[in-house]
């Protein structure tokens, strides 16, 4: 059963993890959800440092990661390199729709033409389908990525998706988890080295700053799994 807490509970709660060690936010998180924990990454660097911190913690991580079919060739070989590191199993969730399926039923790439679409079909529906039956789920969200994401709490109730949802880098920075990374030689993608901060999808992805390249011609930031647009 999810732990339950009262608004006044939770705000205690974020105020007391706020000034936390993120390690000790996952030692929290495993002691508190078990697992009915689930790690949600990207593998982006902040999600390759969440796992590697968890994995000092316990042997037992429930690790998803949304596989759209548009995954750059380095991002599927560090999902294969992190899993050998770290000895861990990956479980990719996949939309419904292939993208032949997609394009056949939508009059071409859905992404050229309506990227929110898109976006819902491939990771907001196989999300909310692959949370069902966890407690808590465990992002990678920083308040530095970006103005929307400039006060994400620590913790929070997620009305979405019914479920506690975690950000235990949110205080950190850019640098910080950089340092970490390199202080452990964790991997990372090699598309970081070529000028991308942010990686998505091949088709929605340009080399940038920030988040920057995501949606470059679009007026939009964010795919909707976090926040609109």
């Amino acid at each position: 059963m999810i732990p339950e807490y009262t608004d006044v509970e939770i705000s205690t709660l974020q105020q007391q993890l706020d000034a936390e060690h993120p390690q000790e936010i996952l030692r929290w998180a495993v002691e508190t959800y078990g697992d009915k924990l689930v790690v949600v990454t990207s593998f982006q660097i902040t999600g390759i440092v969440t796992l590697h911190m968890l994995k000092q913690i316990t042997n037992n991580i429930n690790v998803l990661t949304l596989d759209t079919g548009l995954l750059f060739p380095e991002t599927n070989q560090l999902i294969e390199t992190v899993e050998a590191r770290l000895g861990i199993n990956v479980q990719r969730i996949r939309p419904q729709q292939s993208l032949t399926e997609q394009a056949r039923q939508y009059g071409g790439p859905l992404w050229e033409s309506n990227p929110d679409q898109c976006c819902h079909l491939r990771k907001r529906i196989p999300l909310d389908s692959a949370l069902a039956g966890y407690d808590a789920w465990i992002t990678g969200l920083r308040r530095d990525q970006s103005a929307t994401r400039a006060n994400v709490p620590v913790v929070d109730w997620d009305p979405r998706h019914k479920l506690y949802k975690l950000c235990p880098f949110a205080t950190w920075t850019e640098d910080m988890v950089w340092t970490y990374v390199n202080a452990y030689d964790l991997p990372y993608n090699a598309l970081h080295d070529r000028g991308y901060d942010s990686i998505g999808c091949y088709t929605c992805t340009l080399a940038a700053e920030g988040r920057e390249g995501r949606w470059a011609n679009f007026n939009k930031t964010e795919c909707g799994i976090h926040y609109a647009r």
